[in-house]
């Protein structure tokens, strides 16, 4: 296959998501919240996947009337803002005016997050929080912690989306990547089974979430804390 074909394959994986994200929100409609749930860890799948495949495949060189970029931030908006915000306002874990507050906030807040040209730190990292709500949601709909509880994580990571706070990249931040995509792939799993347990209260699952969130969420910040040594000094 030349390199052409290869980089337009690409491009094609990356649009499934869209495909993933109408099934999702379909689930969603019905208040299938596991299958929603399941649907979107797939296309957090894609999400990793299509990113490293379209570096080594120079899509930009080798496909440039497709703009990757555009598709992946369409595709991410739907499947790490909307439909999650959708289903934590649908679902009752957010009643009333703190349901709609959280509506307002993250979907206002995360497209302004998403045109942020600094958006990307110098080592492939995130400036403030990625708008991750898919994630974020999820674990809620598995703890299903006190409303103001919930609403206070919303605000805060809100407010995290806006300031110099590091927050990494699974795949493209070099530092700490032998643990993360670990980690990541971890989290995955925890996810995938919580979902298919329908949030069963008290699966192990719930706690492999908490704490590989609880990485995911500090461990930019405590890059930021902790001076990176020389390589002189390795």
């Amino acid at each position: 296959m030349s390199d052409r074909l290869k980089a337009l394959s690409v491009h094609l994986f990356t649009a499934t998501g869209a495909v993933l994200s109408m099934l999702a929100m379909l689930a969603a409609v019905d208040a299938e919240w596991s299958l929603m749930f399941l649907w979107l860890v797939v296309a957090l799948i894609v999400d990793g996947i299509d990113g490293p495949l379209a570096r080594k495949y120079d899509v930009q060189k080798n496909w440039p009337t497709y703009d990757g970029v555009v598709m992946d931030m369409i595709i991410d908006y739907l499947t790490y803002v909307f439909i999650p915000a959708f289903a934590l306002f649908k679902s009752g874990l957010l009643s009333g005016w703190t349901g709609w507050l959280a509506i307002i906030v993250i979907t206002y807040f995360s497209v302004v997050y998403f045109v942020d040209t600094r958006m990307k730190t110098k080592d492939k990292s995130f400036a403030g929080f990625p708008a991750c709500w898919n994630m974020v949601i999820l674990v809620i709909f598995a703890i299903e912690p006190p409303q103001a509880v919930s609403l206070a994580i919303v605000i805060l990571l809100t407010v995290a989306m806006f300031t110099n706070l590091k927050f990494i990249h699974p795949t493209r931040t070099k530092r700490w990547r032998m643990i993360s995509l670990p980690v990541s792939v971890a989290w995955i799993i925890f996810a995938t089974w919580a979902a298919w347990m329908n949030f069963a209260e008290g699966s192990w699952s719930h706690w492999g979430l908490i704490l590989t969130s609880l990485y995911l969420t500090l461990a930019g910040i405590a890059q930021q804390i902790i001076p990176e040594r020389p390589l002189h000094a390795r």
